[in-house]
Parts: C-alpha cells; structure tokens; sequence
C-alpha cells in the first residue's frame, strides 16, 4: 500500500514538472501571472515587469541539449492602443518562426519610447534578472534592434556586456548626434535640449563601444543605402567602423535601394537569421 502511494506521488511530481516545462517555468506563482496566448504558431506567455510588459515566446522544438538560447527583440510594445504598433508583429513572423524552431525564445520588454535611456535600461535588467531565473534562459541574449530599437539595444549592451552573446540589427539608431533637437527623444531622458547636448556622449551608442569590443561580442546590421531616417553612414557604418578599429567583430550588409521601410529584404533577410542561430547553437544553459 504504501510502495503504491509512493508510486503514484512519484507519478503527480513528474506530472506536473512535466506541465511546468511546457509552461515555461517551475515557478506556480509566477506562472499565475502569466497570460497565454498563440503567436507565431507558438505559446506567447505576457507578464508584468515591474511597471512594465514583458513577454517571452517558447520555441517549437525546444534544443535537445537542454539549452535555452534566446532572441531579445527591441523595441517591444504590448496591448499599444494602436493595434498595427504592436512589436513583434506579423512582420516579424519569418524570423521568429525560423528561431522558434531551431530552439530560440523570443522575449521582450515594453519600455515605451525610451530610446536608451536610463529608465528604460533599468527595466532591461529588471526582464533579463526575470526571465533567466524564471524560465532559466541562456545567461547571454542574442539581441536585435530595429530602428530606435538599436538605442535602447546598444545602451543596455554597453552597460551589460558580459550578459551578451551577439548584437544584431534591421537599420539600427545607433548615433544619437543627428538627433539632438528631437525633443521626443531628450525628454525621454528626462533633460531639456541644452543638458542633453551637453552630456549626450555619455548615451550615444557609437560612444560606448569598447566594453563591447573587450567582450568580444559580434555584430551584425542589415541596413538600406537610401535610409533617410536613419542614414546608413552616420549610425550602421559609423558604428561598424569604430568597432573595428577597437578589434571588435562587425558587418553591415548593404541593401542597395531601400530605406527605412518593412520589406522582405529586411524582415525575410537569411544571413541576418544565420547570424543569430550560429551564436545559439549548443550553448549550454547556466541561468539561474
């Protein structure tokens, strides 16, 4: 009678690990945050991070090694007012679903229109503490910016290097110079335009490359020639020839013709998949 017991509480323990895994995490009161959904032909989990909205997407065919390697998308906007806002979207969906069945998680946090700034670097960390520890993640994110998705993705790196595995953009923001009278973005920063022209080296992207460099942390950018929001030689190009200079890997492959639009030579680009699947092939899990 007991061996018997013994059993069948062997057999809910196992059971119910066995929910836990395909839910993502081991952790009920965690677990009891999340709201689930589909996307991507994939299991979406949102949950609060602190004031803001996280997610993270579980992978199709999750890696046989037991590895959890994982795509940060920047920038991420949950329940946007404007639905066609919302990021990742469909636009997004070759990249993913090529990641998401190789083994990637996709995870985000909506940090509103910070670019860069302190305040939404802070809840970076505060998803990267999150997500490692809850849904044990790679300790190293493989990252990708989009537009000023580059700005929060860089600044965050820069201060975080040790928790990066690679960099990769779709015609980052990655030099704030050109846009130092944009009051939308000073006023992220909390400053007026004069403190802003005064200190913004300090969170120009371009300006804070070495501890990248040190770390010997790859990158790689997709960008159009004709980028008239983000020109390519000020930000890409700029960013890649500093960074080399530093001893630092980098590329920027040039779509010749295209700006700052959403086409498939962007969002269906294979080298920028390729890219970011080498830096998360058979690494070993150790978060936390």
């Amino acid at each position: 009678m007991k061996s018997g017991f013994l059993c069948v509480a062997c057999f809910v323990l196992v059971f119910a690990a066995g929910c836990a895994s395909e839910a993502g995490t081991a952790n009920p009161c965690f677990r009891d945050s999340c709201v689930e959904s589909q996307q991507f032909g994939a299991t979406r989990l949102d949950f609060p991070v602190c004031e803001g909205k996280g997610f993270v997407i579980l992978p199709t065919k999750p890696k046989a090694n037991g590895s959890k390697p994982w795509l940060w998308l920047a920038p991420t906007f949950v329940h946007h007012p404007q639905p066609s806002r919302e990021l990742p979207r469909d636009d997004h969906g070759w990249i993913c679903s090529q990641l998401l069945a190789n083994g990637f998680y996709i995870a985000g946090v909506d940090v509103g229109e910070s670019y860069g700034s302190p305040a939404g670097r802070c809840l970076y960390s505060k998803l990267y503490k999150l997500v490692v520890k809850e849904f044990g993640l790679d300790d190293k994110a493989c990252m990708l910016g989009q537009s000023r998705g580059g700005l929060m993705m860089y600044n965050w790196a820069a201060e975080n290097s040790q928790r990066v595995q690679c960099l990769s953009g779709i015609y980052p923001m990655c030099n704030l110079e050109r846009y130092l009278a944009a009051e939308r973005i000073y006023s992220a920063y909390g400053m007026n335009e004069s403190q802003f022209r005064i200190c913004f080296h300090e969170h120009n992207p371009i300006d804070r490359l070495w501890s990248l460099a040190r770390a010997d942390i790859p990158i790689f950018h997709v960008q159009g020639d004709v980028d008239k929001a983000v020109p390519l030689e000020v930000n890409s190009g700029e960013l890649v020839r500093r960074y080399k200079i530093l001893g630092g890997r980098a590329e920027v492959l040039i779509v010749e013709g295209k700006g700052h639009e959403v086409c498939p030579e962007f969002m269906q680009n294979q080298a920028l998949v390729d890219f970011i699947l080498s830096q998360g092939r058979d690494m070993p899990s150790t978060g936390q």
